[in-house]
């Protein structure tokens, strides 16, 4: 190596850690049969293959209390299923040996204080937006899964044009869309979402997991609803519930979709 490309490796990281926040599907497993999970899963991906192919998933163990669980055998039906087993929460201490074994993380609390892993601040993207003061709900952090979405500074965010195919917004705080979000297309708040046109595309509120945000939204035709990471596919909506506007919230870890 050259004299040239040591003193630039030496003085350039080659890499840095940030915090971030992702929104990760998680799979709270209530029954410890293989057969009937492994059933139940393929059934529920095949309704909606786009969202599931490739996507991380943290297995929620919280609610079962026995080792009778074969934690290698749901790993092994979550990946035939082209989904990508992150980790676990909860579970019992030799399912959390065992995790560790299949090098899964094991979550000891899912929810932890937002705190910078680098001196470096995450960047920040301005989007076309009107603030408006509001109180910003608690910031809690999830691992990061991946690169952090760039996010905006404000409290609450305003979109005043159509949120087409393709295009991500974060808020810190609530969203909203004065105008229809497109098939396609994510909207992401860690407060509530207000949607003043059609919600064609994806709206996850209370990323952070705050359970108290909402959605809100004129008519609902939307790919994926989701409140702290309980969420619902296009197949899951109840079709009366479209051209009409809803409020959408959370109940005992459900979604309740209502009629304003």
């Amino acid at each position: 190596m050259s004299s040239y490309s040591s003193q630039h490796s030496s003085t350039l990281p080659a890499f840095e850690f940030k915090s971030g926040s992702i929104t990760t599907p998680v799979l709270h497993i209530f029954n410890t049969d293989i057969n009937l999970i492994t059933d139940q899963l393929r059934d529920k991906v095949n309704q909606s293959p786009q969202f599931f192919t490739h996507s991380p998933i943290l297995i929620d163990l919280e609610n079962t209390t026995e080792d009778t669980l074969n934690l290698a055998l749901l790993v092994a039906a979550i990946r035939n299923a082209n989904m990508i087993p992150i980790g676990i929460r909860g579970g019992t201490e030799t399912q959390r040996n065992n995790a560790k074994e299949l090098n899964l993380s094991v979550l000891s609390g899912f929810r932890a204080s937002s705190q910078p892993l680098a001196e470096a601040p995450p960047k920040v993207e301005v989007i076309e937006s009107t603030p408006a003061p509001t109180q910003a709900p608690e910031i809690v952090q999830t691992p990061e899964l991946a690169p952090a979405i760039e996010t905006i500074t404000e409290p609450t965010m305003v979109i005043n044009h159509v949120v087409r195919s393709g295009q991500q917004i974060y808020s810190k705080g609530d969203l909203i869309v004065l105008a229809s979000v497109g098939a396609g297309a994510e909207i992401i708040a860690e407060g509530n979402i207000h949607i003043y046109g059609t919600l064609r595309g994806r709206a996850l509120a209370g990323v952070l997991g705050d359970e108290t945000a909402r959605i809100f939204c004129s008519t609902l035709e939307a790919e994926l609803i989701s409140i702290a990471g309980n969420f619902r596919i296009n197949e899951d909506i109840d079709k009366e519930m479209s051209n009409t506007p809803v409020k959408i919230h959370l109940n005992k870890q459900a979604l309740i979709i209502e009629k304003i």
